[in-house]
């Protein structure tokens, strides 16, 4: 394997007509850790991972990978490795000659085809046709296309999309191994459950913008606490959380909450049922809640739309862009 890379994003600017879709980002992915690329739908993450191989030009700024821009890089394809969507295989040919097609193009020989195949878990499968494979098949197959050059860095868009619990197990090993090994490995993904058992540090992007890059660990240690509250009292408890002012966390982020059941951030579980007690409202639940990368996720996104300029302005225009 080549010498490790950073991959760096500096002030990236895209705009597409009067759409920014991707506006001042900037971020470094480190070699030897697995960083966690995310955002909502439109968020600019995949602008931002076409920018960095060379397939959209940007407005201004910069996506480099050691320093270099990707078509500037000697035989890029040794260099990274990537899978931004789903990939297009020909049916009719086996996961063995899928690769060998592109090991001239990268320099390597048909054993080295063999090799990552064994590698994704699919050597006993190499000779089978690909149109015979399962979505979790072809996910294994587009990542040993990406391994085929043995480059020092990975861009992976959604790569557990398909994989069974067992196959996503396997994957969160493989990637942590890889990083492991040196390389640079950045996955975009919404799978966010699977992330935080996976990644090492997480860039955030909302709109096009940088909402949070730390380490995952320093950005759970800094989150802020969170109670579950559940009461027979429905208008009682929506009284209480309004009187005292404490903000309740987004929806999403709370499964099965009813108009009984809220999560209240920036307080702990005991002023809350002083509080409740002292209102007379009656709790059949309060909890603090662990903070998942998902729900850190969901309110640091939420902080940011607060945050965000009026909807008329230009940066905003970003729904349906690339």
């Amino acid at each position: 394997m080549p010498d490790a890379l950073a991959v760096e994003v500096s002030h990236l600017c895209k705009r597409f007509g009067p759409v920014r879709a991707v506006d001042d980002l900037s971020f470094v992915v480190h070699p030897g850790r697995v960083t966690g690329f995310l955002g909502p739908n439109g968020a600019g993450k995949t602008t931002t991972l076409r920018c960095l191989l060379g397939l959209v030009r940007p407005t201004s700024g910069t996506a480099t990978v050691g320093g270099r821009p990707y078509r500037a890089l000697d035989r890029p394809g040794r260099v990274v490795g990537a899978a931004l969507e789903a990939a297009s295989f020909h049916p009719g040919r086996t996961a063995r000659d899928h690769l060998r097609v592109y090991a001239p193009q990268l320099g390597v020989s048909d054993a080295r085809a063999d090799d990552v195949l064994q590698l994704v878990g699919l050597g006993q499968a190499a000779r089978r046709r690909v149109g015979e494979f399962s979505l979790g098949m072809r996910q294994r197959l587009a990542l040993a296309l990406t391994l085929l050059g043995d480059p020092p860095v990975l861009l992976l868009d959604e790569p557990a999309n398909g994989l069974d619990p067992e196959g996503i197990s396997w994957l969160r090993g493989f990637l942590r191994t890889l990083a492991a090994q040196g390389r640079t490995v950045l996955i975009s993904s919404h799978q966010l459950s699977q992330m935080q058992q996976t990644v090492d540090d997480v860039v955030i992007v909302h709109r096009g913008r940088l909402v949070r890059d730390a380490p995952l660990a320093e950005l759970v240690a800094a989150s802020r606490p969170r109670v579950r509250i559940a009461s027979p009292d429905g208008p009682g408890l929506a009284r209480l959380v309004a009187a005292r002012g404490w903000h309740v966390a987004p929806a999403e982020s709370a499964p099965g909450v009813s108009p009984t059941t809220v999560e209240v951030v920036d307080i702990d579980a005991a002023a809350v049922g002083a509080a409740a007690f002292a209102a007379g409202v009656e709790l059949h639940e309060l909890a603090p809640v662990d903070a998942g990368l998902e729900a850190l996720f969901l309110q640091l996104i939420a902080d940011a739309e607060a945050a965000a300029p009026p909807r008329g302005d230009a940066t905003t225009s970003w729904t349906g862009a690339p």
